[in-house]
């Protein structure tokens, strides 16, 4: 029996939440894959979805209002994320939490994902562990994103590993 080989390149997802621990739930979802294709959007909360940390709205910028003015249905973007990802594995370098927000985002429209999420580190060897911080703040430099929201972070996660691999591992090509 041969382990699966892990992906070339991976897609990446990254969720912001309403806050941290037992009762935040999941505000924004967005995506980065290889080939540059990106995705993002709030997801307004559902009736039972209240607990709010000022803290982590201060990370995000994106407050309640803005959530349900501009957000899209949870069952809209679990159908969006089943329908593009049935069968594939997507990347998290924050897994235990974006686990736990994808699970609130399924379990409140009453689906399951359609896909695997893993944590980033699973298929990082030691060189790229060990480069990740310079070179993911060589990349955050690089982009000058101003806004901490899902897209972005999954773009800077996407390129901080395809920089880390390319300088760990120079006979790889892309």
């Amino acid at each position: 029996m041969t382990a699966s080989r892990p992906p070339e390149l991976p897609a990446i997802i990254d969720i912001e939440a309403s806050g941290f621990g037992a009762g935040s739930y999941p505000i924004e979802v967005g995506y980065y894959l290889p080939g540059g294709e990106m995705y993002c959007s709030l997801i307004r909360p559902e009736p039972g979805w209240t607990h709010w940390d000022s803290g982590a709205e201060k990370v995000h910028g994106v407050s309640r209002e803005i959530l349900q003015q501009h957000g899209k249905p949870a069952a809209e973007v679990a159908g969006h994320l089943n329908q593009k990802f049935r069968g594939q594995t997507l990347y998290s370098d924050a897994w235990g939490a974006d686990y736990a927000w994808l699970g609130r985002l399924y379990d409140a429209v009453d689906l399951v994902p359609s896909f695997r999420l893993k944590d980033l580190r699973e298929i990082l060897g030691d060189c790229e562990m060990t480069n990740w911080h310079a070179t993911r703040a060589a990349v955050e430099l690089r982009l000058q994103l101003r806004r901490h929201r899902a897209s972005g972070d999954a773009r800077t996660l996407f390129e901080t590993f395809a920089e880390t691999r390319k300088r760990c591992r120079p006979d790889w090509n892309i």
